[in-house]
């Protein structure tokens, strides 16, 4: 599943260090999956990596939770979640008719800047997309990445509809002035013409493209091949040029 020939260090600028927020265009999209992309390569490049969720929510469903599918891939120095309700709901919402505390912007802003002290790179995976509710006033995953000066990752969609909600994803992020990167959460093995005119027209800086079904590699695997799916600002060898070359 190694896309394209890496790049050299000095082509493109070099890593990032310290918060990065990982959202979404929408639910579903591969946020989870980027996130542990992310944790490996940069651990492979010698980073202590922590992963931070502030809110898990379905845990009713059985499903495993994303902290434990980043551990399980990627294998990061830490991950951890802050709250946790079992409703398949935005964590605001999901806390309410839990009958639970939500979380508050102070308890995660306080929570990642301290684990932030003590490691290379802290990912925060929000949930759902942007501005979804996250906890106690309707505070987003926009408002934790502004206060904590954080770089964005936005994970879209390969697919029809993609266009629309990165580029107006891009624009609130724009207006907050936080700076983004793009990455295809699930890249198909075989591009049909949609997405390739979809590569060509996408809004934002291409910074990555994770292939699709890659979350049910074996961690070993996962761990070798996740350079080859990210630029190196995110600890990679993906060329984003060449990548839309090969794909028309």
């Amino acid at each position: 599943m190694t896309f394209l020939p890496g790049l050299d260090s000095e082509e493109l600028p070099g890593p990032i260090t310290g918060p990065i927020v990982v959202t979404g265009t929408d639910t579903g999209v591969g946020k989870t999956i980027v996130t542990a992309a992310i944790a490996a390569a940069a651990t492979a490049a010698g980073q202590r990596v922590a992963v931070l969720k502030p809110a898990q929510t379905g845990t009713a469903d059985g499903d495993e939770p994303d902290a434990v599918t980043v551990a399980r891939l990627a294998e990061p120095a830490m991950t951890r979640t802050l709250a946790s309700f079992p409703d398949p709901l935005a964590p605001l919402a999901a806390a309410r008719v839990a009958g639970e505390d939500a979380l508050t912007a102070v308890m995660a802003q306080l929570a990642a800047r301290s684990i932030a002290e003590e490691h290379d790179v802290t990912l925060i995976e929000g949930a759902g997309g942007l501005l979804v509710p996250l906890g106690e006033g309707g505070w987003t995953v926009l408002d934790l990445a502004k206060a904590l000066d954080a770089t964005a990752v936005v994970v879209a969609r390969a697919g029809l509809g993609t266009l629309n909600h990165t580029a107006l994803t891009l624009e609130s992020l724009a207006r907050r002035e936080v700076p983004a990167l793009v990455v295809f959460g699930a890249w198909p093995a075989d591009p049909e013409l949609v997405h390739r005119t979809n590569l060509h027209d996408l809004d934002g800086d291409l910074a990555g493209a994770i292939p699709d079904g890659a979350g049910a590699m074996a961690g070993p695997l996962f761990r070798r091949e996740a350079p080859h799916w990210l630029d190196p600002r995110l600890y990679g060898r993906f060329d984003p040029v060449a990548f839309r070359s090969h794909s028309r």
